[in-house]
């Protein structure tokens, strides 16, 4: 599998590069700095898929770049949100194997575009959410809402396993 260094697919490893600076920034407790790089990650994923199909440039492996360094972004910020909002650590872990059965069912590393799911997709988002509700609550003095927090990570455990129940039917009865 070769990366070519497209506009769109540095835009995604960028994501790679802020996820343990992020990390480092939340636990050393500089929030609106951990708010100003999320921000970067969020806008580095909005574009990164509208760059590749305007300049012509879509390809499976970016696809599979732009969603890993997701992933990845996702799993780092939930971990250290477990620190410091208590985030249940199933969740970080569930992001990681999703997605592992995801690339695994999609055959993507031998080439095959990912094969989404509407569940999956909005999972996808909702980890996002949930990442950037913590960091900006916390940025803006708004510290009460853990137990919300918490609530919305249980909601996000059980989607996510009714999401990979999902894939796992469908592999096995495919």
């Amino acid at each position: 599998m070769k990366i070519s260094f497209t506009l769109a697919n540095t835009l995604s490893l960028s994501r790679l590069f802020i996820a343990p600076v992020i990390a480092w920034i939340i636990l050393s407790d500089w929030w609106l700095t951990a708010s100003f790089f999320l921000l970067l990650a969020i806008l580095s994923d909005l574009l990164d898929g509208p760059i590749a199909r305007k300049k012509g440039q879509e390809t499976s492996t970016g696809g599979l770049l732009d969603h890993s360094c997701d992933a990845l972004l996702m799993a780092v910020l939930l971990f250290v949100l477990n620190k410091t909002h208590g985030i249940p650590l199933l969740l970080p872990i569930l992001v990681l194997g999703s997605f592992l059965q995801y690339v695994l069912d999609s055959k993507a590393l031998s080439g095959h575009k990912l094969r989404t799911s509407f569940l999956g997709r909005s999972n996808g988002i909702a980890y996002y959410v949930l990442a950037s509700v913590c960091i900006f609550s916390q940025a803006a003095g708004i510290d009460q809402l853990d137990k919300f927090f918490i609530m919305f990570a249980w909601i996000l455990i059980a989607s996510t396993l009714v999401s990979m129940s999902e894939r796992l039917w469908t592999l096995l009865n495919r």
